[in-house]
């Protein structure tokens, strides 16, 4: 290959690095046998910055420009970033609302209506004052039946209190909370680095 820059980065369609070059995996690199590439490189991608220094670890990632693009978070040299699944979660999602059914259902209520047997009886109905017996000319009045009913009387409010019993009532679940898999397409090459060459200046 020809001269490289020191620590220049080349895709190559092969599954080694060849010599004077080596695979970004993220080794860690001894000072003492690499001490232009570490002037290079320092302990961006790594290592104590005392004995040794690591490479770029480009398994598996993409490589991005550093710096601040338009719209776009800053990246610095050596960061490493993102994720290949993600999963959402509420605050994820949009504004949104469920709707409910309206319940519906019928009910049956049985209202009591008090009577007397026996006691003065009144012309008019007022307050505190339930149906008893009637007489006319001193004997009783037949007011009552045995037969079955042939009409109904107007209907009527009743006041009193009910208990009404709910089991509640949901939305059913749905979905499962499955990862998202947010990978770009890809293809796999090796990616190497240049451990000997030419020793760039600065421009």
């Amino acid at each position: 290959m020809s001269d490289p820059f020191i620590g220049e980065i080349r895709t190559v369609g092969f599954n080694f690095a060849p010599y004077g070059w080596a695979q970004c995996a993220g080794q860690v690199m001894a000072i003492s046998q690499n001490q232009a590439l570490f002037a290079l490189l320092g302990t961006s991608f790594g290592g104590n910055g005392a004995t040794n220094f690591a490479l770029p670890d480009l398994q598996g990632r993409s490589a991005v420009g550093t710096g601040s693009g338009v719209n776009l978070a800053p990246i610095n040299l050596g960061q490493k970033d993102g994720t290949e699944n993600v999963t959402l979660t509420v605050n994820s999602l949009p504004e949104h609302n469920h709707t409910l059914a309206n319940l519906t259902g019928t009910t049956t209520t049985a209202v009591a209506i008090p009577v007397a047997t026996t006691g003065t009886g009144v012309t008019t109905p007022a307050n505190n004052t339930i149906l008893g017996p009637a007489t006319a000319a001193g004997r009783p009045v037949d007011i009552y039946s045995t037969v079955a009913s042939t009409t109904t009387l107007s209907s009527f409010n009743a006041t009193g209190t009910a208990a009404i019993t709910s089991s509640g009532s949901s939305i059913g679940f749905t979905g499962h909370g499955q990862p998202i898999a947010i990978r770009n397409p890809y293809v796999g090459l090796t990616m190497i680095i240049a451990l000997q060459g030419v020793y760039p200046s600065h421009g």
